[in-house]
């Protein structure tokens, strides 16, 4: 199929090496996988070659194997075995109820739907439709962007709610009064934390998705910095939001919680905005590449302004209203806080270059 020459470069690139098992001819596996980039040498092993190697002979040699012709199905558990000895992680595809066991021992096993009997469609962990090569690479791109936006979920979640403990914690020892009261608390997890985070599932894939080599299986979720981001910037969260409480508590000004209230939930929607990638920036990426973002981030500016100005909202969430200048003193501020996340991943950007 014409598309299956660059899904194979696609997949190489991303860091996925494709291994042709065929019964047909050797020349005729040897031409098409040169001609699909699959392979760069001459070198084809066939059954009959197979089953004259030893076990260890084979996990020597299978790295630099990447044709294999007249092949019987039951000669495929022998390379899955060699290959998952040298540590990789395989996916197998196959049609045939000879290719069951493969499909099984496989870390993925994927059966052809269309072509597939129903015994490989059960040993199977995926079954392909279309029975397309291109739809494997498709899946890979789909499954690293569902895995990243896990990531991103959860950074800016523990960021958020750390930010919270912060104010929470260190206004006591401030002598502040409590900084938020429990159904700030509430709305601020509900609304902030939850609008916003939802956009982030549907965040599309970075651009370099399948240009970088698989992470390892066995990875921390927290692997990678999001420990220390999740530390970091919800540390900043929680100093910026207070400071600017406290400066108003300092004053005697009686708007200095909703001050901390208003100051807290806006500095979130300027970390859901950085969060939106790991490492490019947000102007690399677009405002307009998650349309979703916007929206959330909209709506909660907007149901914050009706908790902080509408009367009834004001006895129920024990707020007052801001002054235009506080107000927006709270929008610059959240906008350092995003420009400062920036220049953490800038750093970051040019800390991995060098």
């Amino acid at each position: 199929r014409p598309e299956v020459r660059d899904a194979v470069a696609t997949a190489k690139t991303a860091g996925v090496r494709p291994v042709m098992i065929t019964g047909d001819h050797p020349l005729t596996a040897q031409y098409i996988a040169k001609e699909l980039g699959i392979a760069t040498s001459d070198l084809v092993v066939t059954g009959q070659e197979l089953i004259k190697i030893s076990g260890e002979e084979l996990k020597d040699r299978v790295e630099e194997i990447s044709v294999y012709a007249r092949v019987s199905p039951e000669h495929k558990l022998r390379i899955v075995n060699a290959l998952q000895s040298r540590g990789h992680i395989v996916a197998m595809t196959g049609d045939g109820v000879n290719d069951a066991p493969a499909l099984k021992r496989a870390d993925i096993g994927v059966a052809m739907g269309i072509t597939g009997t129903d015994v490989s469609k059960e040993a199977s962990d995926m079954i392909l439709l279309d029975d397309n090569f291109a739809t494997i690479v498709s899946a890979i791109k789909e499954g690293r962007r569902i895995y990243d936006n896990i990531r991103k979920f959860i950074q800016y979640t523990m960021t958020s709610n750390a930010g919270e403990i912060w104010v929470m914690l260190l206004g006591p020892f401030l002598g502040m009064p409590l900084p938020l009261a429990p159904l700030q608390i509430l709305w601020v997890n509900l609304v902030t934390d939850g609008l916003p985070g939802l956009a982030l599932a549907v965040e599309p894939a970075e651009p370099k998705t399948m240009q970088r080599p698989p992470h390892r299986p066995d990875e921390n979720i927290f692997g990678r910095g999001l420990a220390r981001d999740t530390l970091w910037v919800g540390l900043l969260l929680g100093l910026i939001s207070l400071g600017s409480g406290y400066f108003f508590w300092r004053a005697n000004n009686p708007n200095w919680q909703t001050m901390v209230f208003t100051m807290l939930t806006l500095a979130q929607m300027g970390n859901a905005f950085a969060t939106r990638s790991s490492t490019a920036s947000l102007f690399q990426i677009g405002l307009m590449s998650n349309v979703r973002m916007l929206q959330a981030v909209g709506l909660t500016f907007v149901l914050q302004l009706a908790v902080i100005y509408l009367p009834f909202m004001q006895k129920v969430f024990n707020t007052r209203p801001l002054p235009f200048l506080d107000l927006a003193l709270t929008v610059a501020l959240a906008v350092a806080v995003f420009l400062a996340i920036e220049a953490g991943k800038a750093l970051i950007r040019r800390s991995n270059k060098s």
